[in-house]
């Protein structure tokens, strides 16, 4: 029999067949030998043992796979901030853009929030990250705006939600699956951090062949497997400027004559962004000395 696993917990793998069946499912040892974890999104053959268990027997080939979250077979990642209260943190979204493209997931990002927000925030927000190449979508989860742009971008496809806690995701995820009853934390009014109320990640069928999957705030992010000299390549709006610098290697640092440094004095470049590529330039090269 194959099914898809839609939840994990604790070595219980839910397993979803094409007819809507549902089985309990435990890996078996073969995977622990051969050191291959069953994801959320695998695709997998198991054997029935009753009405409701089984055991995993073999995951099928992958198209891709996520670490964080930890899932397979992803078409796309809406990645949730709340544009305020609490205040978006540019330095931990672009890490995350980032690693998505490393991984050659697409990424839609989604702010939440926009009745609190005023119209200059909004404004920045689209500009800020637009020009990356990334849909950005405005919503207000306490007023249902946005929520049917926000089903067509989810449309035949299997999304992962991201972000950090207390941005909304779970409230999102109320609204688009009434019947998952998601549990929906607050702000800690402390720290101004959400509060985590996703333990695990689950994926739900919203309509055939529809999934999106809620996962576990986050509140950091290390890039990877990504050399710092090749950081600039995972910024699509330098890309206009590379071969107008004075040095076709110019890493767009304290090189002179260099066109996106130009660009971003004009506006053209978003200095948020830029600033933060600076940063992770400077981490990444660090990383790489030792």
């Amino acid at each position: 029999m194959t099914g898809k696993i839609i939840k994990g917990v604790a070595g219980d793998y839910t397993v979803i067949t094409p007819d809507d069946k549902r089985y309990i499912c435990r890996a078996k040892g073969i995977f622990r030998k051969n050191k291959i974890t069953p994801l959320i999104g695998d695709n997998v053959d198991f054997e029935i043992l009753s009405e409701t268990e089984g055991n995993v027997l073999k995951v099928l080939p992958r198209k891709n796979s996520l670490i964080r979250p930890a899932c397979a077979n992803v078409d796309q990642v809406l990645l949730v901030f709340a544009a305020t209260s609490p205040e978006p943190n540019f330095n931990l979204l672009d890490r995350f853009l980032i690693m998505m493209q490393k991984q050659s997931v697409s990424a839609v990002l989604c702010f939440n929030k926009k009745d609190i927000a005023d119209d200059m925030r909004l404004k920045i927000l689209a500009e800020n990250y637009e020009s990356s190449g990334v849909k950005v979508i405005f919503i207000s989860v306490l007023n249902n705006e946005g929520i049917e742009e926000i089903r067509e971008v989810l449309e035949g496809k299997t999304t992962i939600l991201a972000g950090p806690s207390g941005v909304g995701k779970s409230s999102m995820m109320n609204l688009l699956a009434p019947d998952a009853g998601f549990e929906v934390g607050a702000l800690s009014e402390r720290i101004g951090r959400g509060k985590q109320t996703t333990r695990h990640t689950e994926l739900v069928e919203l309509k055939n062949g529809t999934y999106l999957c809620d996962s576990p705030g986050f509140s950091s992010i290390y890039l990877e497997g990504i050399d710092y000299k090749e950081l600039k390549n995972y910024f699509p709006e330098f890309e206009p400027y590379h071969d107008k610098c004075r040095f076709l290697s110019c890493n767009h640092i304290s090189e002179p004559d260099c066109a996106v440094k130009e660009a971003v004095a004009e506006g053209r470049v978003s200095k948020v962004r830029y600033e933060n590529y600076c940063v992770l330039f400077d981490e990444l090269k660090n990383k790489h000395k030792f």
